[in-house]
């Protein structure tokens, strides 16, 4: 099979603080069976030596790929570089890797070959193994701790840990997505999606789970059952700041309703509109609740303070009671 006869594949590394890491997550991507592949990295503002480290590697990646890329700047969050690295993309599928992490020798292939026979699909992912700062293969307690036995782990997998193989036919669906991020890392991504969804949005900082959303409202979702990818556990994971995590959500969210009341509902999926009333549904319920509650305290002459204390003093009006 000729090269050029294959689409390319815009591997995109947005790389921070991962002088230890890095260069195994490029050498992983040296490593791919699939060989039309330009590599994309920016750094994004490290204060270490991971940039550093990146170009020790600029000769083995210009003979490697057919385009190689590779940039520092002064940090700007993952969020406007990850738009930046698309933009910079010549491919028809982007891949993403975090520059901590590791895609195995046949990931690219087989995730390229399944989006090239199904074009209802815009995202395709495998499973992920759990590996340690050292890159040995381990498992998880029921609190996430690194554990190396697989008999006594409780999770053995990223897949395990997500639930996955329960959602069954809902994998990638938007009113599963809606609920919480269930996708995996190391995903491929049909370029030519975005010029529906756009890109991502400052106004929504959990930016993976965001554009997963959007992708699901256009497009289908695969997960492939079988370890394609390697995510590594490690003292600075992001993942661990869960106080973050949770205000990040939280916005993220609350855009996302936003942009619920100014969707176009023609052209997405009809779960999306699913979700949409069944979210106006429950908030008229809510009032109605409130609305019926506040008119019982009224006729039994409870102080408005009580009212207060409960909490459904909000829409008091005297056209409600």
């Amino acid at each position: 099979m000729l090269i050029n006869r294959l689409p390319l594949v815009s591997v995109i590394i947005s790389s921070y603080n991962h002088e230890n890491y890095v260069q195994e997550t490029i050498k992983s991507i040296i490593d791919q069976l699939y060989e039309n592949i330009e590599l994309i990295i920016i750094d994004d503002g490290s204060t270490d030596r991971t940039f550093e480290k990146i170009l020790d590697l600029e000769p083995i990646c210009n003979k490697r790929f057919v385009n190689t890329i590779l940039q520092k700047q002064q940090n700007k969050g993952i969020g406007a570089t990850c738009n930046k690295l698309i933009g910079l993309s010549r491919g028809d599928y982007l891949y993403y890797i975090a520059s901590d992490d590791l895609a195995k020798p046949n990931a690219i292939r087989d995730e390229v070959f399944f989006l090239e026979k199904h074009k209802d699909y815009a995202l395709v992912v495998g499973n992920n193994e759990i590996i340690d700062e050292n890159g040995v293969v381990s498992y998880w307690d029921k609190d996430r701790n690194l554990e190396y036995s697989k008999d006594k782990a409780y999770y053995q997998t990223f897949a395990d840990f997500l639930n996955i193989r329960k959602l069954k036919n809902n994998f990638g669906t938007y009113l599963y997505l809606y609920r919480g991020n269930h996708i995996p890392n190391g995903y491929l991504v049909r370029k030519s999606i975005y010029n529906k969804t756009g890109l991502n949005n400052q106004n929504a900082p959990l930016e993976d789970w965001y554009m997963n959303l959007q992708i699901s409202k256009y497009a289908k979702i695969k997960y492939i059952d079988e370890i394609l990818f390697s995510y590594r556990w490690h003292q600075s994971n992001t993942i661990k700041q869960s106080k973050k995590i949770q205000d990040m959500y939280d916005l993220t969210l609350q855009y996302e309703n936003t942009l619920l009341t100014k969707t176009d509902f023609k052209y997405v999926n009809k779960e999306v509109v699913n979700c949409f009333l069944f979210g106006k549904l429950t908030k008229r319920f809510i009032i109605i609740f409130k609305i019926i509650e506040i008119r019982r305290y009224r006729k039994n002459k409870v102080k408005m303070w009580v009212l207060h204390f409960l909490g459904i003093d909000f829409i008091i009006s005297k056209k409600f009671i």
